[in-house]
C-alpha cells in the first residue's frame, strides 16, 4: 500500500532527540526551541516567532491577542479545518463564512467586504495547499475597514505571495508542524507576530499569563501572574525533531516540488481531455507542494475513484467537509452571500499521496492507475 502521508525523517532527528534525553531537559523553551524561533525569524524575516503545541493553539493565541469577545464577528472561508473557526468561536465570536474561488480553493477576496459589519474584528485567510490567497486585495479591505488579518498558514511553510513568505503578511501568521505537514514535530505549530506591539504580551499569554520569559532574560527580578494565558509551550523533544527538519528545509522542499511536478506531468493528458482538473497556481504564488489534488466530475465519481485506488494499494483521501454545513458551524456562525463553489468543489477534490521521499516510480504507478480508471 502506498500511504497517503509519511512523516519526514531527513537528517539529525534521532541525534537531536538523544541529545535532549541526555540533558534531561524535556519541558518547553529549551535550546532547540530557541533555535527553532531564530530559524523561523531569520528564514522568513518576521518580527517574532513562538513555537506552540499546534497550529490550533497559535490561532487561539491570536484570538486572545486581538481581544476577541462575544459579539465580535470574524470572516473566513467555510472550506477549512475546524481549528480555524474554533479558535474564535471559543471566545464567543460569530463566524461569518464566505465563498471560495474554484481554481485555488482559497477565500474569494471579492466576497469579503460585503460581509463586513460594525461588529467585524478580523479576516482569517487560509492558504489552501500552501497556495497564497490574493493578499494585496485582502490587505486593502482590512486597511479600509480597520480589521486584523490572521493567516492560517498551516499548510504554507516555505510558500510565498509575491516573494513574501506566507505567515508574515497579516498581523499574525499561524504554522502547523503536525505529522501531515511538510515539516513536522509530530504535533506542533508556531505563531508569527508581525506587529511588534503584540510581541511582549504574546510571550506572557504563552507562559500561562506570567512574565516568566522576562524573568529568564533578567528583565524582572521575579515572575508572577500578570495577564490571562495558557500553556502554549511544546516539549523540547518536539522542538528537537523539528529543528532537524528545518536544517533540511530546502532539500525537503525541492523533493516535494519534484514529486508535485511529476504528478502534474503524468496527469496532464487526462486534464487536457477533460476527465479531471489539476491544481492551479496563480502567477503571484510560489507554492511548497504541500499536497497534490485532482478534481473529479462529482462526489459520486470521486468515491468510486477512491475505492479503485484503494483496491490497487493506493491510499487517497478527500478533504474538508465545509464548516457551514456542520452542526457546530451552524451554531457558531452563518454563510454570507451566495454559496456557489464551496460545497460543489469540496465534493470533487481528491488528495493523492504526497510526502518527502515519495518515489518517482510510485507516482508513475498512481498516475497509471488513475488513467486505468478513466480510459
Amino acid at each position: 500500500m502506498i500511504p497517503f502521508n509519511q512523516p519526514a525523517l531527513a537528517g539529525n532527528e534521532e541525534i537531536y532527540l538523544q541529545e535532549v534525553l541526555r540533558k534531561r531537559k524535556l519541558s518547553g523553551e529549551g535550546d532547540f526551541t530557541i533555535k527553532c524561533h531564530r530559524w523561523i525569524e531569520q528564514k522568513f524575516n518576521c518580527e517574532q516567532a513562538l513555537l506552540t503545541p499546534s497550529c490550533t493553539h497559535a490561532l487561539e493565541m491570536s484570538a486572545v491577542l486581538m481581544g476577541i469577545k462575544p459579539g465580535d464577528e470574524v470572516i473566513m472561508p467555510s472550506y477549512t479545518f475546524s481549528s480555524t473557526a474554533n479558535a474564535f468561536a471559543l471566545h464567543g465570536a460569530k463566524i461569518v463564512f464566505v465563498d471560495i474561488k474554484p481554481d485555488t480553493m482559497n477565500i474569494d477576496e471579492r466576497m469579503i467586504e460585503a460581509a463586513v459589519t460594525k461588529k467585524t474584528k478580523a479576516i482569517v485567510v487560509v492558504h489552501y495547499a500552501g497556495v497564497a490567497c490574493e493578499m494585496d486585495a485582502i490587505q486593502a479591505i482590512a486597511d479600509r475597514c480597520g480589521l486584523f488579518i490572521v493567516e492560517d498558514a498551516a499548510q504554507g511553510v516555505m510558500s510565498t505571495y509575491k516573494g513574501k513568505p506566507l505567515g508574515t503578511i497579516g498581523t499574525f501568521g499561524c504554522f502547523s508542524f503536525h505529522e501531515t505537514k511538510n515539516y513536522t514535530s509530530g504535533e506542533g505549530g508556531a505563531l508569527l507576530i508581525n506587529d511588534k506591539r503584540f510581541a511582549s504580551r504574546a510571550e506572557i499569554i504563552r507562559e500561562k499569563g506570567t512574565n516568566r520569559k522576562q524573568f529568564l532574560r533578567g528583565q524582572v527580578d521575579k515572575y508572577s501572574w500578570v495577564d490571562i494565558g495558557s500553556s502554549y509551550l511544546p516539549s523540547e523533544l518536539n522542538a528537537a525533531y523539528l529543528y532537524a527538519q528545518f536544517e533540511k528545509a530546502d532539500h525537503i522542499n525541492q523533493d516535494r516540488l519534484a514529486s508535485w511536478e511529476h504528478y502534474y506531468h503524468e496527469l496532464q493528458e487526462l486534464a487536457d481531455r477533460g476527465y479531471l482538473d489539476l491544481p492551479h497556481i496563480p502567477d503571484f504564488a510560489e507554492h511548497n507542494a504541500h499536497m497534490f489534488y485532482i478534481k473529479a466530475k462529482d462526489i459520486r465519481e470521486r468515491t468510486k475513484l477512491i475505492s479503485f485506488l484503494k483496491e490497487n494499494d493506493i491510499m487517497a483521501v478527500f478533504h474538508y467537509i465545509p464548516l457551514h454545513s456542520s452542526n457546530a458551524g451552524k451554531m457558531a456562525g452563518a454563510f454570507h452571500g451566495e454559496e456557489t463553489y464551496t460545497t460543489k468543489e469540496s465534493e470533487r477534490l481528491l488528495r493523492l499521496p504526497m510526502y518527502y521521499g515519495l518515489k518517482k516510480e510510485e507516482i508513475g504507478h498512481i498516475a497509471a492507475t488513475i488513467k486505468a480508471f478513466y480510459l
